[in-house]
């Protein structure tokens, strides 16, 4: 869809490790709209690949809208795409707060015109569960927006 839009994509990912961008590439011919994508899966990484600023992750904890956010727009704007997708989240088995229990995952969508900002919470049924559950809203995140 994004190739007969003439978009293009990238990603940023945390808790996911790259299973957007795996997903992405599963399709033949994907090079013409995915560009590429980040796996930030440290806040140091997330500030020295994507730009994000420590103090915003200090404010706001690296699991939060705020920062999916940043890591879309920080993806769109670094690879140069239309679109961006980004997700981080805890994916478990440990990690969780009762603040943001195992299964919060935040998402960011940026495009030239906006960037939106999601939270879900996935049942804590294993990791694999979570992230598998992320990688399919992030997508259908970007099929959305390329319906537009």
């Amino acid at each position: 869809m994004a190739i007969r839009h003439g978009k293009t994509i990238a990603t940023a990912e945390s808790c996911t490790g790259g299973w957007i961008g795996k997903a992405l590439t599963e399709i033949p011919g994907s090079s013409s709209a995915y560009m590429g994508g980040f796996i930030t899966y440290s806040d140091e990484a997330k500030t020295n690949l994507l730009g994000i600023p420590k103090p915003l992750i200090k404010a706001n904890g690296a699991v939060s809208t705020p920062v999916a956010q940043a890591m879309a727009l920080g993806a769109m704007t670094n690879m140069l795409t239309d679109i961006a997708v980004s997700v981080t989240g805890i994916a478990g088995p440990d990690g969780g707060t009762d603040a943001k229990p195992v299964g919060t995952m935040c998402f960011g969508l940026s495009t030239p015109d906006s960037i939106t900002e999601h939270h879900e919470y996935f049942e804590n049924k294993g990791r694999d569960y979570i992230r598998m559950q992320s990688v399919v809203f992030a997508l259908e995140l970007l099929l959305k927006t390329l319906k537009i």
